[in-house]
């Protein structure tokens, strides 16, 4: 299975084919708590604006990614943000 930071780079450069066990590698390796569900729901503990819900399906719609790729990016600016609070 490839690394959260791998999915990511590839979910980059294309938005397609993605799936929901794809999503939850991401999610989970970059700290987010998942709630199972009819979907999965996605929270970030430390930065609890940052969610996503994620369809169960084996390949989902390109607007996943595009939003995943966003709270990501999202995420990696607040944690650049607190070490130069530092």
């Amino acid at each position: 299975m490839s690394s959260a930071e791998d999915i990511f780079e590839s979910m980059k450069r294309t938005k397609n084919g993605w799936g929901e066990d794809d999503f939850h590698t991401l999610y989970t390796g970059y700290g987010f708590t998942c709630r199972e569900g009819k979907h999965r729901f996605y929270i970030h503990p430390t930065y609890t604006d940052l969610s996503a819900t994620v369809g169960r399906h084996k390949k989902l719609a390109t607007g996943y990614a595009q939003h995943a790729v966003k709270t990501i990016e999202k995420l990696l600016e607040y944690k650049e943000g607190e070490k130069n609070d530092r």
